[in-house]
């Protein structure tokens, strides 16, 4: 690490710093505020009353469940759509990078208050409308880390192969391009249990009370408390990637002593 540092150009080291101050200060100094007591010594006192914070195991049991949900519907209508114009049309494949920026370029504001306006009464009143909102959210992120997954494989080769082996289309995809894209398909999990987990426009103007809204909401009776949710929330996403390194890793070095062996 040190020898990469410096080796590292002046100008990309201090590019580098910068960013690295830019993002452990604010947590630095959050994690500080939610662990010293009044007289500004340290405490373990917020992060021993979660547990007994009314309304948080609601709001954390919602937001997974919206998050499975949008996980679900997005690798569904989001890897076969992929595959499929990489294989069939990849002269779209800019099309579609155009397509899937939209998301981002509409704030998530104007996003919700027109799904809200147009959506039908039954539909408005289950959680799982945000779960359709989050999907469209995090398009761009999903679709990107899936699309450089194809990019790295040879997919005309693979499925060349696997055609002359007798594979149809489905059991192709399955046994063939799948397993090829785990790292990317992980990835893309995480990004999008992370967005839900951390998203309060969407889910606080269509009146549900995820953890993000619960942290905001909360934070006027204990900020103390409320913090130390938001820095718990930070660390468990933060565990999740690096779960997703660890596996990808993993099953790297198994197929390295499989191919050697």
């Amino acid at each position: 690490m040190a020898t990469a540092v410096r080796r590292l150009k002046p100008g990309r080291a201090v590019l580098l710093l910068l960013s690295l101050i830019y993002f452990v200060l604010p947590i630095y100094a959050s994690l500080q505020f939610s662990l010293e007591n009044v007289q500004g010594g340290f405490t373990w006192s917020a992060i021993r009353a979660i547990p007994s914070q009314p309304g948080l195991a609601g709001s954390v049991w919602l937001s997974t469940r919206i998050g499975i949900v949008t996980m679900i519907i997005l690798m569904l209508l989001v890897v076969p759509t992929v595959i499929y114009v990489h294989l069939r049309l990849p002269g779209m494949k800019r099309t579609m990078e155009i397509i899937t920026l939209l998301p981002i370029v509409i704030p998530p504001i104007v996003l919700i208050l027109g799904v809200l306006d147009a959506t039908p009464l039954g539909l408005k009143a289950s959680p799982y409308l945000l779960s359709l909102v989050y999907v469209v959210l995090a398009l761009p992120f999903v679709y990107r880390s899936l699309a450089a997954g194809l990019d790295a494989l040879d997919l005309r080769t693979l499925e060349e192969a696997a055609k002359s082996l007798g594979s149809g289309a489905l059991r192709t995809i399955r046994f063939v391009i799948l397993p090829n894209l785990r790292s990317s398909l992980l990835s893309a999990v995480v990004l999008s249990l992370a967005l839900v987990l951390g998203e309060f426009t969407m889910a606080s103007l269509d009146l549900w009370q995820t953890l993000p809204v619960w942290i905001v909401n909360f934070s006027g009776s204990d900020p103390h408390i409320s913090t130390a949710v938001a820095m718990l929330s930070l660390l468990g996403t933060w565990a999740l990637l690096a779960l997703v390194v660890f596996l990808d890793r993993s099953h790297s070095r198994r197929l390295r002593k499989g191919l050697v062996q």
